[in-house]
């Protein structure tokens, strides 16, 4: 059977729903548990392949990145065996081929066949060939036989007559043919006896009118009419209408709302409906249709762009597409009990669940005051939102304080991380809840997290789920200021207490980085210490003693460090030229890609090292000793920090020793002022490892790592401040700016680099916080944006922002370099500028002064020859005169 069989087979395949019982609308007995809701149907698809979601840092590691390595026209790839089982092996449940594994376990060969499905025919954009017939025949398609060509000349005969076989066809034609019915009436219309009366024309003179003209307006000539013969018209009848009014006024106005329900059929006249012979034969009569429609859809794409293929598109410059090229609002989320009278002040899109957002609330600081002397506080709480109930919470995560900052573990998406208000580290672990917030989104109901426990009783009001913290960091050793800015190292390496990068044996990422106002930043581990007078084996827990979870328990993930956690290195930031220190907001670190295998043999391994497996979770991660661990020497230990008072700052994060044997921080390698104040945004484009993009004040800027002499791009003033900026994930040239007055402006280097190709007025009607992209799919992406009255907006990103053009990333790197060389070439102009300046004024310094008394005398002596000039021309005057 060939594999296209297969496919169509699979396509064609009609599924009816099954009939519920008779007994389902009947109520259900007490002491019996609800049943669960059933399982979620995933689209159908041939057993010769498995459909499989990659995310971009598979994709990366296994080079089969969408429309780059992997296209429409070329979209096979050959994927070693062993390195998918290698991958399954280091991230274990977060593996994206961790659904296949029994199947790659079975696959005889040793490369397995992966397919990039373009069109999501089987509900991925990918999918794996897990039979060697399906991939011979994908690989290599068997050639179509050629018929034999006829050498003898075929004589060309003239066609038959046969007799015509009647099919019923006529019988259609007869009926769709339209009829008179009714005869025609007869009309008789008298002619006027004027109508061919002689007409006479004279002369006039142009001069009888004023203006020397005269016009010919045309007129209806009552002495002719035409002799209708016989007229054809269609008449039809209609109700007469008739208005009327009442003497009555309504003044008072006021707006008025009602909750209604829309009525439905009960359980038992459904299950008659659809066990009744009108319902049975409706059904066998569009099954028909419902074929040959399902046929016309195989055999025509019907997702084909006609629009895009006459060249009308936005990509080919019609105006037309101008409206489909602008932000459209596709969602918005709110909740008047956690965000009146606050402000969002982060934001962040679930790494693997679809349409989900979590959002941290602050109160604003004209509040504050208010609360510090009332007894009353309202909790803190991080805040998760879907598209499928925008109005209501569906999980909420507990918070000592309000939190500035939070994010998710590129590692696991279950553990969560955030910066609290009184300093303190806070980590959140949700894997309980998962299951809750998949349901949630798919069905676009609330159901308990753990439905063995409680009933499911439509009556009971559902109350949202709250996650308590697993671990906070000690009061004595956090920040002493509100943690502005917090990031999770990535897993390729770790820092030691010296601030030494070395190589991360766990694959996973186990370190965090808090920045504050204490003009501190600290490196936080969460892993347990290494005890040395334990065995390794003793030390490893298995699953069975685990504790069973319960909605109210808190997960034991970071229990050994709650209310004793302390950071592992604490970098200040002196100040470069005086005795002072930098207050940090945000800052960014250039992330390092391992492109060496450091895995080590297992036989080779030490007993007592527990890198030798790879750990299921975070309570069974301890540090290593710094002797077994390898220093990486070309990971960048340098990063950008934005302060208060507007200035970027590059720092190394490695601790020095002195003299006397003790860790100091370094000073900062070089300190720049562009912005006014507050530095809002320090994102580093995904394109490029070195070009970072801050705002602040009127002004954002772009600098590049490596060019020690200032941003290479610099904004001019704008009248409105900019509070938040980010890039573009799709196109090199692209990215958002969000201003003080609610409104967004998209710029591409590229197009306009002295003002932005587009500017969305009045997006909010508060000052806008944050700005974060996301790609759901490669046909959708979306971006969210919040403001201070604690509205989320979300707005899908037209085709045009996201599809890049023809050797786009390249161009923005030409325009780079150039920018780079105008820098150069302006501070050299610059400094032989003052050099100039400096050698004249020397100049001028080391001439001799003239002497006072001969320059008196000169001007004494014009002032002579000016008053006997002035006396001779008033002499000429007066003989004149």
């Amino acid at each position: 059977m060939l594999f296209s069989d297969v496919v169509s087979r699979a396509v064609l395949r009609v599924k009816m729903p099954p009939k519920k019982p008779k007994s389902a609308g009947k109520k259900k007995p007490k002491g019996q548990k609800a049943p669960s809701p059933p399982p979620i149907e995933l689209p159908d698809h041939p057993e010769e392949i498995f459909p499989v979601v990659l995310t971009s840092v598979t994709q990366e590691l296994f080079a089969c990145i969408a429309d780059e390595d992997v296209t429409s026209e070329s979209p096979y790839k050959l994927l070693k065996k062993a390195d998918i089982i290698e991958d399954m092996k280091t991230r274990a449940a977060v593996s994206d081929f961790s659904p296949a594994k029994q199947k790659v376990l079975d696959y005889p060969e040793d490369e397995i066949l992966l397919v990039f499905d373009r069109d999501f025919v089987y509900g991925t954009c990918f999918y794996l060939v897990v039979t060697l017939e399906a991939k011979e025949l994908l690989i290599t398609p068997p050639q179509p036989e050629e018929e034999p060509v006829e050498i003898e000349r075929e004589v060309s005969k003239t066609p038959e007559l046969k007799e015509w076989i009647s099919l019923g066809s006529e019988v259609e034609i007869e009926n769709e043919s339209v009829r008179e019915t009714r005869e025609k009436l007869g009309f008789m219309l008298r002619v006027q006896r004027k109508a061919r009366a002689p007409v006479c024309f004279s002369d006039r003179n142009a001069s009888d009118d004023k203006h020397g003209n005269l016009g010919c307006p045309s007129y209806e000539d009552s002495r002719f009419s035409i002799k209708w013969i016989q007229r054809d018209c269609g008449i039809q009848a209609a109700p007469t209408v008739q208005s009327s009014s009442a003497q009555t006024q309504w003044k008072c106005r006021k707006n008025m709302c009602s909750q209604y329900k829309p009525r439905e059929f009960s359980e038992e006249e459904k299950d008659n409906i659809l066990q009744s012979e009108r319902m049975k034969e409706f059904c066998n009569s569009v099954v028909l249709r419902m074929l040959v429609a399902l046929q016309q859809e195989e055999i025509m794409n019907v997702f084909h762009d006609d629009w895009k293929a006459l060249g009308t598109s936005p990509e080919d410059g019609d105006c037309s597409g101008k409206d489909c090229a602008e932000l459209m609002l596709y969602q918005s989320f709110t909740d008047q009990k956690y965000s009146k009278d606050r402000k969002i002040s982060c934001i962040n899109w679930h790494p693997t669940i679809y349409g989900v957002i979590a959002v941290a609330f602050t109160e604003k600081k004209e509040q504050r005051p208010k609360e510090l002397t009332s007894p009353d506080v309202r909790p803190s709480h991080i805040v998760f939102f879907c598209f499928s109930n925008p109005y209501e919470p569906q999980l909420l995560l507990e918070c000592p304080d309000d939190i500035y900052s939070f994010q998710f573990c590129p590692s696991d998406s279950n553990i969560i991380v955030g910066g609290c208000r009184n300093g303190q580290v806070v980590l959140w672990d949700i894997s309980g809840h998962v299951t809750h917030l998949q349901r949630a989104q798919s069905s676009g109901k609330k159901v308990s997290a753990n439905t063995d426990t409680f009933e499911l009783d439509d009556n009971k009001e559902s109350k949202t789920p709250v996650v308590r913290l697993c671990a906070v960091s000690a009061v004595e050793s956090s920040h002493k200021a509100p943690i502005t800015d917090v990031q999770w190292l990535p897993p390729t390496f770790e820092v030691t207490r010296m601030g030494i990068p070395v190589e991360n044996k766990y694959k996973t990422s186990v370190q965090v980085v808090t920045c504050s106002p204490d003009c501190s930043i600290m490196f936080w581990d969460v892993r347990l210490p290494k005890l040395l007078n334990q065995p390794a084996s003793v030390r490893k827990q298995s699953p069975d003693q685990k504790a069973e979870m319960t909605p109210f328990s808190v997960p034991d993930t970071f229990k050994h460090l709650d209310r004793t956690w302390k950071p592992l290195c604490r970098v200040l930031l002196p100040n470069i030229k005086t005795s002072g220190e930098y207050a940090p907001l945000k800052f960014n670190f250039q992330n390092y890609t391992c492109n060496e295998n450091t895995d080590r043999i297992p036989e080779e391994a030490d007993e007592d090292d527990e890198s030798s497996e790879i750990p299921r979770d975070f309570s069974q991660l301890r540090l290593p000793s710094d002797k077994n661990l390898t220093t990486l020497e070309d990971v960048n230990t340098k990063l950008y920090i934005g302060t208060e008072d507007g200035e970027i700052v590059y720092i190394d994060w490695k601790l020095e020793k002195d003299e006397s044997g003790r860790l100091h921080s370094t000073k900062p390698l070089n300190c720049f002022s562009v912005h006014s104040w507050l530095v809002n945004t320090l994102p580093r484009s995904p394109f490029f490892k070195d070009v970072i993009l801050t705002t602040g004040g009127w002004k954002f800027a772009i600098w590049q790592e490596g060019v020690m002499d200032g941003p290479i791009i610099v904004s001019p003033s704008s009248e409105r401040a900019c509070t938040v900026g980010c890039w573009s994930l799709t196109r090199p040239a692209v990215f958002f700016i969000g201003k003080d007055d609610g409104s967004i402006e998209v710029w591409n280097l590229l197009e306009k680099a002295s003002e932005p190709i587009q500017v969305h007025a009045h997006v909010t009607t508060a000052k806008i916080t944050s700005i974060t992209p996301w790609i759901a799919s490669p046909k959708q992406h979306f971006l969210a944006v919040t403001d201070e009255l604690g509205v989320i907006h979300v707005f899908e990103i037209p085709k045009k922002l996201c599809t890049p053009s023809k050797n786009e990333s390249l161009n923005l790197k030409i325009y780079f370099e150039l920018e780079k060389t105008r820098l150069e070439d302006y501070l050299r102009r610059e400094a032989l500028w003052e050099t100039e300046q400096k050698e004249a004024k020397e100049l001028t310094n080391q001439m001799p002064p003239k002497p006072l008394q001969k320059a008196d005398d000169t001007h004494l002596k014009e002032y002579k020859e000016y008053l006997v000039l002035e006396e001779s021309i008033m002499k000429a005057d007066t003989q004149e005169a």
